[in-house]
């Protein structure tokens, strides 16, 4: 057998405690080795120490962690460069890429900027003509036209990020590339794109990869061998094939249960929408006479003005249609599921329909009323009754406020309620989205909160003001599949209780399959398919339906 690529030896890792407390072990005595062209798969709930072990191979851990154990790349010990040796082994030799693109990418620099100063850097002796022909083949590689070289990071959306900070990792054509969630924001197109450009490097260029991931379907389809983390300890290793066919820890066959209860064929919708056949279904929504929102014509434009040397040439000003003509209608008490691809317009779609951005043109009516004729000040009473539940929950959470006080801040804006009613309906509000016991909850900070718990008090803080339709932006695909799992069944048990409509944002079909009644599929800032989820699966009409459907992993059939 050849020498290992990269060996983990009984890693330990404890980040600094607060004063007078004993730190407590994120990694918990683990070893694993890679091969060269290995693609292993690590996967684990949110906090289980995936991340840890990420962050501990390239030396990002904060000072004063304390590491235990061997770390070693080519039988180099990693724990013992020199800074010099280190800034090259970063991006040359291992690179990572992060979950969330915005720690990855400054906000005052060109999406050209960052490439050619990545790969200058590195290779000084690259001309800035070289630098940007690499560099473009690069981005071509993720879906990034060469007409977005100019722009800034916070000109694209989520998962137009997220495939820029892959395209950087790739620059370099390192030996190891540590994915920590790296396909979280994007869609299943993009995302089968990236994986299967990752596994061609891998083969070609004997290249590692190091998958951390929650989402079981794509380390499934796309590794050789995987490790299942729990409470900072690796309670199980494997060929994928025979730890997903024959599990043999209880943490495990969790996991997959979880997983599989999302994907399951026969669970399609939920509540008043989710029985019944399809024309049964159909007939209820032509009942429903008036929508709950009705969206006719909608239009966002956004142009992007030439820089000084592009006016010089008379270039034109470049106008991107992220919202171009959309007419939808939701009806009261029904799941809409809105799917596409990253920067296809959902997001921008949801923000329009609470006027966070005004549209270019069309009309935006919620309960007969056209929002896009109010005032500032109506707009803001408006958004009593729409609330949104957004993808990172702790982006949206003051970090300052304890969660009580964050629940609480949406009746105090509204005068709904004075500070000692308001207490009683956050704890009320607590109980209801399984924080218990709510008084403890009630004084913490986002900070002491996992990932779901976070998310559950994005939920609750939405649902204070009991409005009448949710808007739920990628809610879940933070969330490992075991807490994803509680999540969802919280929204449909939520949903019964505050008689909710939900606009479902998602990229994820089988997360949609799931809880959806009717699907809505997006491209290109236009809705190409409108149908009950069931046709749409088992019929899709348009090519790119077709496409999203043929791209997304599938656990039974990985």
């Amino acid at each position: 057998m050849s020498e290992a690529l990269f060996c983990i030896e009984n890693l330990r890792v404890a980040y600094p405690g607060r004063s007078g407390e004993e730190a407590s072990w994120a990694v918990d005595d683990v070893s694993f080795s890679l091969q060269p062209g290995e693609r292993m798969g690590l996967v684990g709930e949110s906090g289980c120490g995936k991340s840890t072990i990420g962050r501990a191979v390239m030396r990002l851990l904060p000072a004063s962690s304390r590491i235990d154990g061997r770390v070693t790349f080519q039988g180099q010990s990693v724990l013992d460069l020199m800074p010099n040796q280190l800034r090259k082994f970063r991006g040359e030799t291992i690179a990572l890429i992060f979950q969330d693109p915005m720690t990855r990418l400054d906000p005052l620099m060109t999406i050209g900027k960052h490439c050619i100063e990545t790969l200058q850097a590195h290779s000084p002796e690259l001309s800035t003509p070289e630098a940007k022909e690499k560099a473009l083949a690069t981005l071509a590689k993720v879906n990034i036209p060469a007409s977005r070289w100019n722009q800034y990071p916070h000109e694209f959306s989520g998962g137009m990020r997220q495939r820029v900070a892959i395209a950087l990792a790739l620059l370099l054509n390192p030996k190891l590339i540590v994915a920590d969630e790296p396909t979280t924001s994007l869609d299943v197109t993009v995302s089968a794109q990236i994986l299967k450009e990752l596994t061609r490097l891998c083969g070609e260029e004997n290249m590692g990869l190091l998958l951390i991931s929650h989402d079981l379907a794509m380390v499934a389809e796309y590794c050789d061998r995987i490790g299942v983390m729990y409470n900072g300890k690796m309670v199980e290793m494997g060929s994928t094939e025979t730890v997903f066919r024959h599990p043999q820890h209880e943490y495990t066959r969790s996991l997959l249960k979880a997983a599989l209860h999302i994907q399951t064929v026969d669970e399609i919708g939920s509540g008043e929408w989710g029985v019944g056949s399809g024309e049964e279904k159909q007939l209820l929504i032509v009942n429903h006479k008036s929508p709950i929102l009705s969206i006719t014509e909608l239009k966002q434009h956004y142009t992007i003005e030439p820089n000084f040397i592009e006016r010089l040439f008379k270039t034109q000003a470049q106008t991107i249609k992220a919202v171009d003509g959309i007419n939808l209608d939701i009806y009261p008490g029904e799941i809409l599921g809105l799917v596409g691809e990253s920067g296809c317009g959902k997001s921008t779609l949801s923000r329009t329909i609470l006027q966070l951005i005004r549209p270019t043109s069309g009309k935006v009516e919620f309960l007969g009323q056209d929002l896009t004729k109010l005032s500032r000040q109506e707009i803001r009473s408006s958004r009593r009754q729409i609330q949104m539940v957004f993808q990172d929950p702790h982006a949206c959470l003051n970090p300052a406020m304890t969660v009580g006080q964050s629940i609480a801040d949406p009746l105090f804006i509204h005068n709904l309620a004075d500070p000692v009613k308001a207490k009683e309906q956050v704890l009320w509000m607590l109980e209801k989205v399984g924080l218990t016991p709510p008084k403890v909850y009630y004084e913490r900070y986002p900070s002491d909160l996992s990932g779901g718990q976070q998310q559950r008090v994005a939920i609750a803080r939405a649902l204070i003001t009991h409005p009448k339709l949710l808007i739920c932006d990628e809610p879940v695909s933070m969330l490992d599949a075991s807490v994803q799992s509680q999540v969802l069944d919280l929204m449909l048990q939520l949903k019964e209780e505050f008689e909710l409509t939900y606009l479902f944002i998602t990229h994820d079909l089988w997360l949609a399959r799931f809880l959806c009644d009717r699907i809505a599929v997006m491209n290109g800032g236009k809705i190409v398919e409108l149908g009950l989820t069931k046709t749409i699966f088992a019929n899709p009409q348009h090519p790119y339906t077709k496409t999203l459907l043929a791209a997304a992993p599938l656990l039974a059939r990985a």
